[in-house]
């Protein structure tokens, strides 16, 4: 839903106003702020531990987002 991908989008450039890295559990808790749909929150709780650009963060959900078959409703992001 068109909706959906706009949320996310909003997501990641509030997470990444002003910083270049966040952390996994500045995504989380940014994300359960933004109340992002389920399917995404699924998406973003599986990130694995560590610090990430926006470009790698980027590319773990994409690629979550893809090998979970949402991508119709998700989109990918940049």
């Amino acid at each position: 839903m068109e909706e959906d991908r706009e949320q996310i989008a909003r997501w990641l450039d509030a997470l990444y106003a002003g910083t270049k890295t966040v952390t996994q559990l500045d995504a989380i808790i940014r994300a359960e702020t933004f109340d992002l749909p389920t399917d995404a929150m699924d998406v973003v709780n599986g990130l694995p531990p560590g610090r990430y650009t926006r470009t790698r963060l980027c590319d773990q959900l994409n690629s979550a987002i893809v090998g979970r078959g949402l991508s119709a409703s998700l989109g990918t992001h940049d």
